[in-house]
């Protein structure tokens, strides 16, 4: 990348588009989304960095799927890995027109803002093929995940006592299929929403992509695209404003700036919770290790600070 400004992929949390305890309207996600992206505007208006941007989308793919079980019986259901792709349509027309509406009223509307509906290539022989454990979609009787079992060739599994569900592997993404339309697009000035949920797995069979039923973890995908896009800085964003040793405890203590090794450490004692902060910093970590200048993991509002180095937590090599 050239230039004087510095390319950010932005990671988004859960909470930017969807709040603990919404039904999950359009109207609630819009607002949710038009706070998130004064925060992206901060950051472009400032003068000194390119965004990407890439989100999660649980809910919302969560949702297509109760969709498709409500009305098969009058739309053929979508596979997985569709309705992935559809929910990347959903969030980035939210974001763009948010974050565009923003920008123009600041004076900034010639800014152009895509949104890439992306493919991430994962190994087809990825031991996570093997041992799917990540749950999707609506809750089942145990009599009914038999049958899908049967009939469809679902891995179903009990889900903590609440019913059951179907599990679908978790695998490790290896390239952005679209990271070279994505630069191009960066160095024409475009801001870009790619990779949304971890990207829409794919694997490569006799040099042709085939799509596949898998959720990739949207913090390591988010951590592919920066290397991918070259990008120097990737940020998280989630719920709490640092990194924390000790969550949640009288010695509970926040970290400004670890090394990669410190970062190492403190997951190995066990400070970071699974499924939480833990894929996080392990994100943080792989980007630095692949040679990024440093990743940053803040809340949202804290956004431009962490970025100046003024909040968050900052993860450098050394």
């Amino acid at each position: 990348m050239t230039g004087e400004k510095k390319l950010v992929v932005v990671a988004l949390g859960g909470n930017a588009i969807l709040q603990p305890g919404q039904r999950g309207t359009f109207d609630e996600q819009m607002a949710n989304v038009h706070t998130t992206c004064e925060q992206l505007a901060q950051m472009v208006e400032s003068g000194k960095y390119k965004i990407v941007v890439t989100h999660g989308n649980g809910p919302q793919v969560g949702n297509l799927l109760l969709q498709n079980e409500a009305g098969k019986e009058v739309a053929e259901p979508m596979p997985l890995f569709v309705c992935g792709a559809e929910s990347q349509g959903l969030i980035g027309l939210m974001i763009q027109q948010n974050l565009g509406n923003l920008l123009a009223a600041k004076g900034k509307g010639d800014i152009p803002i895509a949104t890439v509906v992306t493919q991430v290539v994962v190994d087809k022989n990825d031991d996570a093929f093997v041992n799917p454990t990540k749950p999707v979609g609506p809750f089942y009787s145990e009599e009914e995940a038999k049958a899908l079992e049967s009939d469809k060739g679902y891995n179903v599994r009990e889900d903590a006592g609440r019913g059951w569900r179907r599990v679908v592997p978790s695998p490790n993404p290896i390239e952005i299929n679209e990271k070279a339309a994505i630069r191009q697009l960066v160095d024409a000035r475009s801001i870009v929403i790619a990779s949304g949920g971890g990207g829409i797995p794919v694997i490569k069979e006799n040099g042709k992509l085939q799509g596949v039923d898998a959720v990739i973890d949207k913090d390591l995908a988010g951590e592919r695209l920066a290397v991918d896009v070259g990008a120097p800085v990737f940020m998280v964003l989630t719920d709490v404003d640092s990194v924390r040793l000790n969550y949640n405890s009288p010695e509970e203590k926040a970290l400004s700036q670890i090394t990669v090794t410190e970062a190492k450490q403190y997951a190995e004692e066990g400070h970071f919770a699974k499924g939480s902060m833990e894929p996080k910093v392990r994100a943080a970590v792989r980007f630095v290790e692949a040679g990024g200048e440093k990743a940053v993991i803040t809340s949202l509002d804290k956004a431009f600070d962490a970025l100046e180095g003024r909040a968050g937590t900052t993860i450098v090599k050394g």
